[in-house]
């Protein structure tokens, strides 16, 4: 079996960790650079860094906290907010990310996948998709921090996304996102059935058992989450244990 990945989420709005439900109430949580050296030693398998309000506000992400994060850290960087060119994936990566994440400029320009992938690699290039379901398995895709439904099948982005070139795809349930009641394992494995490039889940992570089904029913290859690291709801150590114990390999 693949070994599957422990991704802790950091979203970043001013400088600050902040996180909310389904896009909503935002709150502080604290200083990346510390949570970002915190799960560095917890054994996270990769980190993901989103600039939360980037795209809303029309801004560059902050490079300067980019740049300390990667210096905390070891494992896999990803980041991701306010990406809109290839110039802007250049300095995401001269700041020292190894993934850069591409959501609403892919859905107003999907030929920015494959420039990226040319440019840097299809292991670079990952599409974070926001999902909202919409009827009876239907689920569509929202862009700019989930507020504007843009009418794309998510299952269908999926699939043009993985064609364009991208090397793997978070799917962020914006119905699940800070409810801690669990991911959405409907959407998660429809997707995961669809395309062939690693699946990220993320939205509702609550328990070890959330981690744990998402992981083996949906057929993720990774599990993201948030606050219930940001606030050792769950522990990485332990939650690494418990997966080991009933049968899931994860990378240490």
């Amino acid at each position: 079996m693949k070994a599957k990945r422990i991704i802790p989420c950091i979203d970043v709005d001013k400088g600050r960790v902040v996180k909310g439900q389904q896009f909503q109430n935002v709150q502080d949580v604290g200083d990346p650079v510390k949570l970002a050296r915190r799960y560095n030693e917890a054994g996270a398998g990769e980190l993901v860094f989103y600039d939360i309000t980037a795209t809303t506000e029309n801004r560059p992400i902050f490079r300067e906290v980019v740049e300390q994060v990667a210096a905390e850290v070891s494992i896999p960087f990803t980041v991701g907010g306010g990406i809109r060119s290839i110039h802007d994936i250049q300095e995401i990566i001269e700041a020292g990310a190894d993934k850069v994440s591409i959501n609403s400029a892919a859905v107003k320009n999907p030929d920015l996948i494959r420039e990226a992938a040319q440019a840097f690699g299809t292991q670079c290039v990952v599409l974070s998709l926001d999902a909202k379901q919409t009827g009876p398995q239907q689920w569509s895709i929202f862009k700019n921090g989930g507020q504007e439904d843009t009418g794309l099948d998510a299952i269908d982005w999926a699939k043009q996304g993985e064609q364009l070139g991208a090397g793997e795809i978070v799917v962020n349930a914006i119905d699940a996102d800070g409810d801690k009641n669990g991911y959405d394992l409907t959407l998660t494995k429809a997707i995961a059935e669809a395309v062939t490039v690693p699946v990220v889940a993320s939205g509702g992570a609550g328990t070890n058992e959330h981690i744990a089904d998402v992981l083996t029913k949906a057929g993720a290859d990774a599990a993201l989450a948030a606050s219930v690291f940001h606030y050792n709801t769950i522990q990485i150590p332990e939650l690494k244990d418990y997966l080991g114990q009933n049968g899931t390999t994860v990378r240490r």
